[in-house]
């Protein structure tokens, strides 16, 4: 999964396809968890654009969404935020995520 700028996750949530932002801080331990979590559906699900930040670096993403915690996962589809996931439960869980159709 590649370290996105601010930049870059906004141009690929207004693309309108289904993509993800995963917020992390280097020393959260929940975070270390989720990390081995996302790269597991990274790797799972390659045809979803997916990219990561390290929040005290990308600081204005928390302002703009409202971020509470880390880690923090937005999904975003049709240029819209559909899912803000603050309890990475399971790799499963975060499948069926990506996959939920409203």
């Amino acid at each position: 999964m590649q370290e996105w700028t601010i930049e870059q996750w906004e141009n690929m949530k207004e693309s309108e396809q289904l993509c993800a932002f995963y917020l992390y801080t280097p020393m959260c331990g929940t975070c270390m968890v989720a990390s081995k979590m996302m790269e597991v559906v990274d790797q799972t699900l390659p045809d979803i654009p997916m990219g990561k930040a390290n929040l005290n670096y990308v600081e204005q993403i928390a302002y703009d969404y409202k971020i509470e915690s880390v880690p923090c996962l937005l999904i975003a589809e049709d240029g819209k935020i559909r899912d803000k996931i603050y309890a990475f439960q399971s790799v499963s869980y975060l499948f069926e995520k990506f996959h939920k159709k409203d």
